[in-house]
Order: structure tokens, then C-alpha cells, then sequence
């Protein structure tokens, strides 16, 4: 007798191939993710090394994308590195005025009439009256053009402020022009400032004319020596980091 084949059943659940598929398909899956969150490191990398350069300048103090702890001290650091340079180079342009207007004098044998020396107020240059007018006059003589000239070239290479000071000793002056020693010390200054703008075309917003009379003497008034000595005009070629209100104090 022959027994009929029972038919077998089909299997439940997916075919055997759909589960290695699947776990391919998963894979791939995963590859991807990890591709795409690797890229988004990449583009927080590249967005902070763009924001490094924007606040930086390229080759600048600021060597690392990494921020410092304290990036404002570092900034300060920077800049007073920056004002102790500026403010070197500006001495040294002191230095070498006053060095230049020494030889001047020197070679002219002007040492006696004009002195220069460096105060904490700048380079301050002292001219007797005798070098630049006639007494009781505010018209500069022609004698005093050479010292002038060389002090209007010096002043061409400098950006300094210039103020200029007459003075006078202590004995009246009553003249049609100069009513007091007040306005025959401020003219004597003007004339000094008009003659260096006119003359080496510099520019007039630099100066400060300054009259002080016989206010200011730098010895007793007591005769003649000491009247001679009194009346001056002194330039003062400013040092920056000078404030006049100081000298006041």
C-alpha cells in the first residue's frame, strides 16, 4: 500500500535571505550614521577655526584656535607691548632733536644765547631776546632765521606738539603796541609760530602760543645780568606722555 505524501507547509515568519538583507541593510545604515555625525564634527572644527581668524588677524599674537582662559588679558598684554614700542620710538625722535639742535649750537658757537635740554616736559629750547628781537619788539631780526629754519626742519619729521612761551623780566612796558609785558610776551610767541608755520609749511593746529609776562622768571629780577636772562622765549617741543595739568599741580 502506498502512503500519500503529506504536503509540507510552508514556513512562517520572512524567508531565510530577507534576515541576512536585513542585517546588510542595517549595516549600511549604521556606516551612514557614523559618517554623517563624523562630518558634523568636522564642521564645528571648521566654524571655529573660521571664527579664530575673524577675531584675529592672521600671523597675530593669537597663535591657537583654542580660546585662552582669559582672552582680554591677553589683548591688553598685546597693546601695551604696542604703546612700549610707540612710546620708545618717539623718545628716541626726542633724543635725536635735541642731539641735532646741540651740534647746531655747537657748531655756531650759540651755546651762551640758546639753551636746549630734555625735560619731563619734552625737548624745551630757551632763546635769549637778544637772538630773536630787538628790545621792547616782536619783529624776529633776520640773525635769528638760521636757528629757526633748523628747528622748522627738525619739526617736519615729528608730530609733537609744539608750544611756545615769551617772557619778559619784571620792569613796565607801556608802548602804543604793547600796553604791558602780557602782550609783548604773546606777540614775541606768535612771531616765533607764524615765522616756522609760514616759512617750513608745518601745521598750525600743532602750536600753542603762550604769553606769560614777567610771571615766570628763572632768576630774581635784580639788575641788568638777570633782566637779560628773564627775557625769553622757550620751545617746548611736547613729550606725548606729558600732562601739563601735572606741572600745575
Amino acid at each position: 500500500m502506498r502512503f500519500k505524501r503529506k504536503p509540507q507547509e510552508p514556513s512562517k515568519g520572512a524567508p531565510l535571505w530577507m534576515v541576512t538583507f536585513s542585517d546588510l541593510v542595517t549595516l549600511i545604515l549604521v556606516f551612514f550614521i557614523l559618517l554623517f555625525s563624523m562630518s558634523q564634527i568636522d564642521i564645528v572644527k571648521f566654524k571655529a577655526i573660521a571664527e579664530s581668524f575673524k577675531e584675529r588677524q592672521f600671523l597675530d599674537f593669537y597663535p591657537s584656535v583654542v580660546p585662552f582662559e582669559h582672552p582680554s588679558e591677553q589683548d591688553e598684554n598685546v597693546n601695551k607691548q604696542d604703546e612700549d614700542i610707540d612710546d620708545k620710538e618717539k623718545e628716541n625722535q626726542l633724543q635725536n632733536l635735541l642731539t641735532e639742535v646741540e651740534k647746531f649750537l655747537d657748531k655756531n658757537g650759540l651755546e651762551d644765547v640758546i639753551i636746549a635740554n630734555r625735560t619731563e616736559r619734552g625737548v624745551v629750547l630757551v632763546l635769549q631776546e637778544q637772538v630773536l628781537f630787538e628790545s621792547g619788539e616782536a619783529n624776529i631780526v633776520n640773525d635769528s632765521n638760521a636757528f629757526l629754519d633748523k628747528v622748522g626742519k627738525l619739526l617736519k619729521g615729528l608730530p609733537n606738539l609744539v608750544k611756545v612761551e615769551g617772557h619778559t623780566d619784571d620792569r613796565p612796558i607801556t608802548t602804543y603796541r604793547y600796553p604791558s609785558n602780557w602782550e609783548l610776551s604773546s606777540a614775541r610767541a606768535s612771531s616765533v609760530i607764524r615765522y616756522l608755520v609760514d616759512k617750513h609749511s608745518l601745521d598750525s593746529t600743532r602750536f600753542i602760543a603762550v604769553g606769560y609776562g614777567e610771571t615766570r622768571p628763572i632768576v630774581a629780577n635784580t639788575g641788568p645780568k638777570n633782566w637779560k636772562k628773564n627775557r625769553r622765549v622757550e620751545i617746548v617741543i611736547s613729550d606725548p606722555k606729558f600732562d601739563e595739568n601735572d606741572l600745575n599741580n
